[in-house]
């Protein structure tokens, strides 16, 4: 691939080469004729040439494209950086056309292996879902079965690149679409995985760069019959690499079973004399022996399991390791000259050892062994010539003979894990699996890299023609011509390899067939022969090596060796040695041959057979259709995250698929839809898309007037050649920018008027502002000049007032002088008359005191006798008083005490208080008799002070008037005031013992509420105890029921065969049947003790009315099954059906019966109506009709010996007859519900007796339980198989073309009419359930039922859109999850129509893809957290299923992105750290397909049935024997 050369100027995205990241994408910042300059995003600046650059798609989705061809830019680094973002994304699958690139994500993802999964992709078209190994299968198998032609998948890639496991889940899927049954309990996927341990143990080896490197390829062939079942299996080996078993080249090993031999147990060890493998020629020519992180011994110990499973006995296993140790050996014998001329002999003892223990264990002749070693048979026509070997022809000829002894073992080996396996020779149709080594390229490359690039080179020129073929296909399709495009082949190289004569195989088989060739004449003669050939070079500075130009790149070759590695004789001393072994393994190997080809040696040649056997598995691969697998390997640690740009390309290289691209880019790599096109080059010309052209016409006229040529117009594609993708989009980034320009000068425009409306604004705000500093200038001089006046009129007012004030203070000051004078000698006069006046007064004064006071004295003493008198009275009763008040201290106290210590007894408290209250009383009476004493004596001392103040009046007006009376202080009131206070005190402290007894009664209620609130919670568990009881109580009678019903059913297993063989003899044994309806009475049989003439007259004499009782019983039976084999309807809501069967046998007992074939007749007529299952009608009308009859019968039967109980809910999950058997005899009838009118019922709940029912009886209700659930599960699956096809409809919105959306008006209607078609999907949905809900409530099915069907049928709905969302990329986009949502609301309104009580709460089951549906809408995802995604907007979802989403959303709406980086990383943290959770790692939901009910539940759902005023239909009406059915007249 060549860069493109045009349209890159500055600005532009680019990818540039880069030493470490093999790519870097960067910005152009300068172009310089044909260098430019590049500023990475690593923050380099590269100078680089204009042909090595690539353009970069700026517009790249994301999360990269699942289809390469997808690309924009088919080239290295575009395909580079979609893998290395899928595989950030845990997206390890990629297709490139239909080739499926799959890169090892090294950790485990079992949810991408699930059978869910297998059933998604279960034939789903190829490319519809998301790119998975189950597709390639899957398309593999549809074309095996639609074309009847074989396929084959190869599967290619180094080793640790995943193809063991890509080859684990091709077979898994193949086995699982096949379906053949397990084989000693052992899949054929199994067999042939069991196989590879043992495979790689002889075929892998460790190679420069892996360490588990096959070097043989393998075949696994999956064979099928004519129904598309697997029929067998085989594995085909092909090209094993023989010459690794004598010569290594350092660092590799030899095969794995040597040294895996060398680390067996001691015993074994000493059985091969075997030691460390340093000691052995055949493993000590490099110096790598172990490998890391692999012991050896365990992996013997393995590889010895191994080989047991797939069948080979430990006689077998011993032999192989014996042929094993014998190689060994063989390689330690070393020769040296003998005593002839031209001989040889074992070098030493050590030589002689090995030659012993190599003969030993081959169990041949040790001479013989030396001779065929040292010796060569030459027969000709006259005699048989022995010629003796050189010491260099004795090596040549021992390691020819381990060659051909390892290559017989290996193929012995497969061809009994074949035998194994079992094939079928008649299987015409077969899947075969490829798995064979890639391309190698290392620094010293030998044969071995020969051959293995040689095999690569033909592998890819058929993947080469494949790929141009399906270049064709696609071309064919869209009708585009293709004749000039040319065929990328390596016809040339192969020509150069293989071709006879000239080719370099027939040069090597040449130079080996003369003894004198060397490896440098060899190379002489390559050098000579392709001296011009293109695709062979010589190197400068080696005279033997040479390079080959190959598909992936040049390698160069070391000759030294290729001469030894081809030889390889077919000599026959070697076969008569080991075909006369005496062990039959040994011999095995070495079968005769026929007579002309054992008679002397021939030389064969490696090259050549490689080139036979490589032949043959071309042929085997071009009679199939090819289908391609490209394993890729990360990294080289093999750790998980990692991706290293330099080892991929490398192995993209290596494995075709670049050159895979390179076929396309050499036709047409750009491949878009028209309305893609037009979405992303309309605007290159809008005047086409306004043009009324429909989008085929509008694609040629845009190509056509941007002068492009070369493209093509398919039918529904655009076609573009290399480079011209480019430029258009540099067309479209010209347009964009002058767009861009447009929008900057009106944006700039914008902003420059705005900033000079600011400017103008500015100024007039500054004019506003200076002009008012102006005026308030001017204000202020006004202001100023204003008060100056002023202040001049007050200071001139001043100076008046001062002058004024000045003279009259003179004035005043005079007048006041003159009127002081006057003043002064009144003052005077004044002073003298009233000094007189007081003197006067004095005297007087005094006198009338001094009468007072000895007055007062004696008014005093005769008070004070009295008052003592009477103080002495009152203070006796104070004393007494006194000492009541003590008591009443004392009885507080004794009050205190008893209520700390009686709190919680309230009414001895109450009694206290009431004896205080009574005291407290009597004490209140006797102080306010106190009191009222003292009032008394203190009126009469009033009364007493009154006449002595009448009298002191009247001796005062008796007296001189110069006495002055006084007022006289009565002491006795002190008294009576502490005597109050006192009182005072006890009402304080009688309050405060108030106060402590309501607070501990307060108290006391509270411990009384709380011991209630205690008495009501052991009540409680009181009660919940007895609840327990009862319970368990009810258990245990339904455990007895069930025992007795368990019991019923074995006697009367017992009880059958027996009552048969005796029914069968009428001679000796009368059966009596009840005269009314003809069934045995309780299973009596009445045997006579012997054949009596007598007794078997009266036998035949009661026999005939009996036999004429059970005629008429079979005409009743037949008229009531006639009946209901009819459609007889619906009486007000309820089933006539299910009514008169259950009247019929109740009033005929036949649920007492032991034997009657009543049950089995109406079993029969319900399979009979419902097998034609696609009649929905049919089938709602029995599931009403089944399920009132077992609801019937649940409330009425009971088992013998049971009493009756409540059924209690238990599920079962046995969804088999017998499975349910004991689920129905556990629970026996508290009621029917029912009312008769006569029959031997009545009316009411209570009055209806149970019935013991007998084992037909119960037989006949386990066998309609099947049959409800059985309809049920018929309904159900009828509606999801009519919605089916339409969720796949709903799932992704057709996707509108811009162009036809912006065409003018004429358009709308169209459009409108396009919108209600892509709803009208989901109208035929709602349609769908509406008629379906029609149609069972026209049958009145129970409403439980029908809730039942809608909420599996909405799960359904739930699994089904939702699985498709998260396996279509192109689902989960912005306008995807509007077209998804707007349906949902379609059929969440018809919920709403629909009423709960038929849908109940179906809707609740669609939140998986409602909360997936509304994370793809919102707006703003990259600014929601981790925690707001899993618990506000989707806590249903789990984290793998949002990781899912959000690496798959895009926005085809608004170009928005998904959520944060930092969030994305968070979620593949959590995933991480749960990967061993395979139940949490699956994103994918499973439909739940159970019968989700019981007995039980359906007894518990439906309300009473009353079946009195249910009319018969006329065919029984007529009927006298029917007349039970017939209501009562009242």
């Amino acid at each position: 691939m060549q860069a493109t050369t045009v349209n890159i100027i500055v600005g532009s995205h680019v990818w540039v080469e880069d030493r470490d990241t093999a790519w870097v994408d960067g910005e152009v910042t300068k172009v310089n004729g044909e260098k430019i300059e590049v500023q990475t995003t690593s923050g380099k600046k590269v100078v680089a040439n204009l042909s090595n650059v690539y353009p970069k798609d700026t517009e790249a989705p994301p999360a990269g494209v699942d289809d390469m061809t997808k690309l924009s830019y088919l080239h290295e680094p575009g395909v580079l950086q979609n893998l290395a973002t899928r595989y950030e994304l845990n997206e390890i699958y990629t297709y490139t056309g239909n080739i499926l690139i799959a890169v090892n994500p090294f950790r485990r993802l079992p949810h991408l292996y699930d059978t869910h999964m297998m059933e998604q992709y279960k034939g789903a078209t190829f490319g519809e879902l998301s790119p998975h190994v189950f597709a390639v299968a899957d398309a593999a198998y549809r074309a095996m079965i639609n074309e009847g032609k074989s396929n084959s998948i190869l599967v290619s890639g180094e080793s640790g690149a995943g193809k063991t496991e890509t080859t684990k889940m091709l077979m898994r899927y193949l086995a699982y679409m096949g379906g053949r049954a397990a084989t000693e309990g052992r899949t054929v996927e199994q067999q042939v995985l069991e196989s590879n341990p043992v495979l790689e143990a002889f075929g892998n080896a460790k190679t420069v760069r892996n360490n588990n490197s096959s070097r043989f390829g393998k075949f696994v062939e999956l064979q099928f019959d004519k129904t598309g079942r697997i029929s067998g299996a085989a594995v085909r080996t092909y090209l094993l690499e023989r010459s690794r078993v004598c010569q290594l080249s350092d660092p590799e090993r030899n095969y794995h079973c040597f040294y895996l031999l060398c680390a067996a147990p001691p015993e074994d060890i000493k059985r091969y004399k075997l030691g460390n493998p340093k000691s052995f020629h055949y493993l000590n020519q490099t110096n790598c022996y172990e490998l890391d992180g692999v012991s050896d011994a365990e992996e013997y110990l393995n590889t010895r399991k191994a080989m047991d499973i797939v069948g080979i006995s430990p006689e077998e296993q011993d032999s192989i390791f014996r042929v094993v140790a014998a190689i060994l050996h063989l390689g330690n014998i070393n020769f040296t000259k003998g005593k002839e001329v031209d001989s040889s002999m074992p070098k030493d003892d050590k030589s002689r050892f090995h030659l012993e223990m190599a003969a030993e264990l081959l169990m041949c002749n040790v001479q013989g062994l030396e001779n065929a070693l040292c010796k060569r048979v030459m027969v000709t026509r006259e005699e048989t010539i022995i010629k003796s070997l050189d010491p260099d022809a004795a090596t040549t000829n021992r390691d020819a003979l381990a060659k051909t002894i390892y290559s017989r073992m290996f193929d012995w080996i497969v061809e009994k894990i074949n035998n194994s396996i079992g094939q079928d020779p008649d299987s015409k149709n077969l899947i075969g699996v490829l798995d064979i080594y890639g391309f190698e390229s290392f620094k010293a490359n030998s044969f071995e890299q020969f051959c293995i690039n040689f095999t690569n080179e033909k592998l890819q020129q058929h993947f080469n023609q494949h790929v141009f073929k399906m270049e064709q296909e696609e071309y064919t399709k869209e009708e585009i011509n293709w004749s000039y495009i040319e065929f990328v082949d390596n016809q040339d190289v192969l020509d150069l390899i293989e071709k006879k004569p000239g080719g370099i195989i027939a040069l090597l088989d040449e130079a080996c067939m003369f003894p004198k060739s060397t490896h440098e004449t060899f190379t002489q003669k390559l050098y000579q022969t392709f001296n011009n050939h293109k695709r062979f070079s010589k190197p400068k500075l080696s005279r033997t090596d040479f390079t080959i130009v190959h598909y992936a790149g040049d390698v160069t070759y070391q000759a030294d060796l290729f001469l030894d590695k081809n030889k390889d004789y077919v000599v026959a001393e070697h076969q008569d040695l080991l075909n006369a072994s005496k062990c039959p393994f040994v011999a095995g190997l070495f079968p005769p041959l026929p007579e002309e080809s054992s008679k002397s040696s021939k030389f064969s040649s490696i090259g050549t057979r490689f080139k036979q056997q490589l032949q043959s598995l071309m042929e085997t691969l071009s009679s199939t259709e090819p289908h391609y697998i490209r394993c890729v390997k990360p990294n080289n640690i093999l750790k998980p995250a990692i991706f290293e740009n330099q080892n991929v390309i490398q192995q993209l290289r290596c494995g075709g698929v670049l050159e895979a691209i390179r076929i396309s880019c050499a036709g047409y790599p750009t491949r878009r839809t028209f309305d893609e096109f037009l979405d992303r080059f309309g605007l290159l010309a809008p005047e086409v898309l306004e043009g009324n052209y429909d989008e085929m016409t509008a694609c040629e006229k845009l190509l056509e007037k941007k002068g492009l040529k070369g493209f093509q117009i398919g039918k529904t594609k655009v076609f573009l050649r290399a480079g011209q993708m480019a430029e258009l989009d540099a067309r479209r980034a010209e347009v964009i920018s002058n767009a861009a320009k447009v929008i900057q000068r009106q944006i700039r425009t914008y902003i420059a008027r705005k900033e000079f409306v600011a400017l103008r604004k500015a100024a007039t705000h500054l004019q506003t502002l200076w002009r008012g500093k102006l005026a308030r200038k001017l204000y202020e001089e006004i202001k100023r000049e204003a008060a100056a006046i002023k202040i001049q009129k007050n200071v001139r007012g001043y100076h008046a007032r001062k002058t004024y004030t000045k003279l009259r203070l003179s004035a005043i000051v005079v007048q006041a002088a003159l009127r002081a004078m006057a003043a002064r000698n009144e003052f005077r006069f004044r002073k003298q008359t009233k000094a007189a006046i007081i003197i006067q007064a004095q005297w007087r004064g005094h006198r009338s005191y001094s009468y007072y006071k000895s007055m007062k004295r004696a008014g005093l003493s005769v008070q004070c006798a009295w008052r003592s008198k009477v103080a002495r009275k009152e203070l006796r009763k104070l004393k007494m008083a006194a000492r009541e008040t003590g008591a009443l201290k004392e009885a507080k106290d004794k009050l205190e005490k008893k209520v700390e210590e009686l709190t919680w007894r309230l009414q001895l408290e109450k009694r206290l208080r009431t004896d205080l209250e009574e005291a407290k009383a009597q004490d209140i009476a006797k102080l306010q008799l106190s009191l009222q004493a003292m009032q008394v004596q203190l009126d009469e001392a009033n009364a007493t002070l009154v006449k002595e103040r009448e009298a002191a009046r009247k001796a005062i007006e008796d007296a001189p008037p110069v006495i002055k009376e006084m007022p006289v202080v009565v002491v006795d009131t002190e008294k009576v005031d502490l005597l109050t206070n006192e009182n005072e005190e006890l009402k304080t402290l009688l309050k405060s013992q108030e106060k402590r007894a309501d607070e501990a009664e307060r108290k006391c209620a509270e411990v009384q509420e709380l011991s209630e609130e205690r008495l009501k919670k052991m009540e409680e568990a009181e009660s919940k105890i007895d609840q327990l009881q009862e319970s368990f109580q009810r258990l245990e009678e339904k455990l007895s029921n069930l025992e007795s019903e368990n019991q019923v059913l074995r006697q009367q297993a017992l009880v059958m065969s027996p009552t048969k063989g005796l029914s069968g003899r009428s001679k000796t044994a009368v059966i009596q049947r009840s005269p009314e309806n003809g069934h045995l009475l309780n299973g009596e049989i009445k045997a006579t003790a012997s054949p009596v003439p007598a007794l078997k007259d009266a036998a035949e004499a009661e026999q005939r009315p009996q036999k004429a009782l059970n005629d008429r019983q079979q005409e009743n039976q037949d008229a009531l099954i006639k009946c209901i084999m009819q459609d007889i309807g619906f009486s007000g809501g309820r089933p006539v059906a299910a009514s008169i069967i259950y009247k019929s046998l109740f009033h005929w007992r036949s649920f007492e019966a032991e034997r009657t074939n009543v049950f089995d007749r109406i079993i029969q007529i319900i399979g009979s109506a419902i097998e034609t299952q696609e009649n929905n009608d049919v089938l709602a009308y029995w599931l009403s009709n089944t399920s009132t009859l077992l609801l019937l019968l649940q409330r009425t039967l009971k088992a013998s010996g049971a009493a009756g109980m409540t059924p209690q809910r238990r599920r079962s999950s046995s969804a088999t007859l017998f499975g349910r058997m004991a689920q129905g005899f556990r629970t026996s009838p508290s009621g029917t519900g029912l009312s008769f009118s006569n029959g031997g019922m009545i009316g009411g709940l209570d009055a209806l007796r149970q019935i013991e029912a007998k084992y037909p009886a119960l037989l006949f209700k386990q066998q309609l339980t099947a049959y409800v659930e059985k309809i049920y599960g018929m309904i159900r699956d009828n509606l999801k198989k009519e919605i089916s096809p339409l969720l796949g409809l709903c799932i992704q919105a057709p996707r509108t073309s811009r162009a036809s959306l912006v065409r003018g008006s004429a358009r709308s209607h169209a459009n409108a009419a396009a919108q209600q078609a892509l709803i009208g999907h989901w109208q035929s949905i709602v349609k769908s359930l509406s008629n379906f809900l029609k149609t069972l409530r026209a049958n009145y099915v129970p409403p439980f039922l029908v809730r039942k069907v809608y909420t599996q049928i909405f799960s359904f709905i739930n699994v089904q859109l939702f699985n498709s969302l998260l396996l279509r990329r192109e689902c989960c986009s912005f306008s995807n999850g509007e077209y998804v949502k707007a349906g949902l609301a379609e059929l969440e309104h018809w919920c709403y129509e629909a009423t709960e009580e038929y849908v109940g709460t179906a809707w609740d089951e669609l939140k998986h893809i409602r909360q997936a549906v509304g994370f793809l809408v919102i707006h703003q995802k990259p600014k929601k957290s981790l925690d707001e995604i899993t618990h506000d907007l989707c806590p249903v979802l789990s984290i793998q299923q949002l990781y899912r989403i959000s690496t798959m959303y895009w926005d085809d709406k608004y170009g928005t992105h998904s959520v944060a980086p930092d969030v994305i990383a968070s979620m593949r943290v959590l995933m991480t750290e749960d990967s061993n959770n395979a139940l949490s790692n699956s994103f994918l939901l499973d439909d739940d397909s159970s019968i989700p009910f019981s007995v039980d539940d359906i007894s518990k759902s439906m309300n009473q049935i009353d079946l009195s005023e249910i009319e018969p239909p006329p065919l029984i009406r007529q009927n006298s024997a029917f007349n039970f059915l017939l209501p009562r007249a009242e």
